[in-house]
C-alpha cells in the first residue's frame, strides 16, 4: 500500500507545484480588468447623466424665458430749456406793526377780538379820557369868554374907548384858549387807539381796567395781502437778474403749490460775511395762506436757454454711481414676426430740472425711445413691452431746481 501512495514520480510533482502559482496572477489580473470596466461604466454613466441634466436645464431655461417687462415709454424731444437761479429765503409783511398807546392811561373799553380782520381807522382800545374831556370843556369856556372879550375890545377900540393893547390882550387870551382846545383834543384822540391800516389782528396782550404806559404792546396788526420775499443769491447771478423779473416761490407748508413774486429791490452791495447778494421780491397773498417769517424756496426765472434734449424726470434713475436711463432698441423679431424690444441701461449727464422735466446734456439723442416708468421691472438687455399708459404725472407746482 505504501508503494501505491508514492507512485507519483518526483519530476511530475515538481511540474505540478510550479503550475499553481502561475495560475493565481492570471485570475487577479482578470478581476482587476473586470473591476476597471465596471468603474468606467459607472463613471461614464454619471458623466452622461450630468451632461444630459445640464443640457435639459439649459433647454428648460432657454424655452422658459420670463415675459417681457411692461413699461411706459417716451420719445426724447428737444425744446427750449428754462433756466432758474435758486435761493432760500423768508417772508416778511409789507405792513406789520405792534400797536402801542402814545400816552399812558387806564383801559376803559376793548373794541376788538383777537385774530379779527379790521379796517383802516377802526377803533380798537379806549383809554380813560374823562379828565381830558373836562379840560376840553374848560378851554372851550375860556375860548368863548375870550371871543366875547375880544369883540367888545374891538368895538370899544373903534370908538376910541379902548386901547389897541387891550385888543391884543383879548386876542392872545382867545388864541391860548384855542391852543388848549387843540392840545386837549389831540390827547383825547390819542386815548382812542385805532387801526393804522387794514389787516389782521394777533393775540390780545391787555385786559380791561389795566393801566398801560406809553409804548406798551397791545396787539399786533399785519397786512397779509402783500408780502416781501427776502432771499439771497450767489454773486454769479448779478449779471442775470433785474427788477421786474418773475420769481417762483414754494413753501414746505404747501407741497405741490406754487406762488409768484416779482423782484422789486436788489441790495446794491454784497454781504461781506457770506459773499451773497440780497434780493427782495413782492408777492400777492390774496388768500392769506402764507405768513410772515415762513421759510420759502425762491427761483428767479432767467432768460430761456438753447434747445436741449428733454425727458420726464421719472425716466432718469438717480444713483450714487451716476445717472442713467434705459434706451429701448429693437432686437430681431419673435415667432409671430413682431419686433422684439429690449432695454439697455445708458449713463447720462443731466442739466436743468423744472416741473416734471429734466434736460439731458449727454447720453440720449432726440428721437430715442426711453423707459419713462417701470424701471424696477427692467433688467439690462431684457425684453420689454410698451404699454399705452402715460408716465406718472408730476406735481402741479414743483420747485424749480
Amino acid at each position: 500500500m505504501d508503494g501505491d501512495i508514492n507512485t507519483v514520480p518526483p519530476l511530475a510533482r515538481t511540474h505540478a507545484d510550479t503550475a499553481r502559482p502561475v495560475a493565481a496572477p492570471a485570475r487577479t489580473l482578470r478581476w482587476l480588468i473586470i473591476i476597471a470596466i465596471l468603474i468606467a461604466i459607472v463613471l461614464g454613466g454619471l458623466y452622461g447623466f450630468n451632461a444630459y441634466r445640464a443640457k435639459a436645464i439649459a433647454s428648460f431655461f432657454a424655452n422658459n424665458k420670463p415675459p417681457p417687462a411692461e413699461i411706459s415709454a417716451v420719445v426724447a424731444e428737444t425744446q427750449a430749456v428754462p433756466r432758474f437761479s435758486p435761493g432760500i429765503g423768508s417772508l416778511a409783511a409789507v405792513r406789520q406793526v405792534t400797536i402801542t398807546p402814545e400816552v399812558g392811561g387806564r383801559i376803559t373799553k376793548i373794541m376788538f377780538e383777537a385774530g379779527a380782520e379790521v379796517k383802516l381807522g377802526e377803533p380798537l382800545v379806549q383809554l380813560n379820557d374823562a379828565p381830558d374831556k373836562g379840560d376840553l370843556e374848560n378851554y372851550q369856556a375860556q375860548a368863548r369868554l375870550a371871543a366875547v372879550t375880544l369883540r367888545r375890545a374891538q368895538t370899544l377900540a373903534t370908538k376910541q374907548y379902548e386901547t389897541q393893547a387891550s385888543v391884543d390882550t383879548a386876542q392872545s387870551q382867545l388864541d391860548q384858549a384855542n391852543a388848549g382846545i387843540a392840545k386837549t383834543q389831540a390827547v383825547i384822540a390819542q386815548k382812542l387807539i385805532t387801526a393804522p391800516f387794514a389787516g389782521k389782528l394777533g393775540v390780545r396782550q391787555i385786559d380791561l381796567g389795566q393801566y398801560v404806559n406809553a409804548g406798551a404792546p397791545i396787539v399786533t396788526l399785519t397786512d397779509l395781502k402783500t408780502l416781501y420775499v427776502n432771499f439771497t443769491l450767489p454773486t454769479q447771478a448779478i449779471a442775470q437778474i433785474r427788477p421786474g423779473q418773475k420769481v417762483n416761490v414754494t413753501a414746505d407748508a404747501f407741497p405741490g403749490r406754487g406762488f409768484t413774486a416779482v423782484i422789486t429791490t436788489i441790495e446794491p452791495q454784497i454781504s461781506a460775511s457770506t459773499r451773497t447778494l440780497s434780493v427782495q421780491a413782492t408777492m400777492a397773498n390774496p388768500d392769506e395762506a402764507l405768513l410772515p417769517g415762513m421759510f420759502v424756496n425762491a427761483a428767479v426765472e432767467l432768460p430761456i436757454g438753447a434747445p436741449q434734449v428733454v425727458l420726464p424726470q421719472t425716466a432718469v434713475d438717480y444713483t450714487l454711481y451716476g445717472d442713467s436711463v434705459y434706451l429701448i432698441r429693437p432686437d430681431g423679431t419673435d415667432a409671430a414676426g413682431k419686433p422684439v424690444l429690449k432695454a439697455y441701461r445708458t449713463p447720462v449727464k443731466t442739466g436743468e430740472k423744472w416741473g416734471d422735466k429734466v434736460a439731458i446734456l449727454d447720453g440720449v439723442k432726440a428721437g430715442d425711445e426711453v423707459v419713462a416708468a417701470g424701471q424696477l421691472k427692467v433688467q439690462n438687455g431684457g425684453a420689454v413691452t410698451v404699454s399705452g399708459n402715460p408716465p406718472p404725472a408730476a406735481p402741479a407746482h414743483p420747485t424749480p431746481q
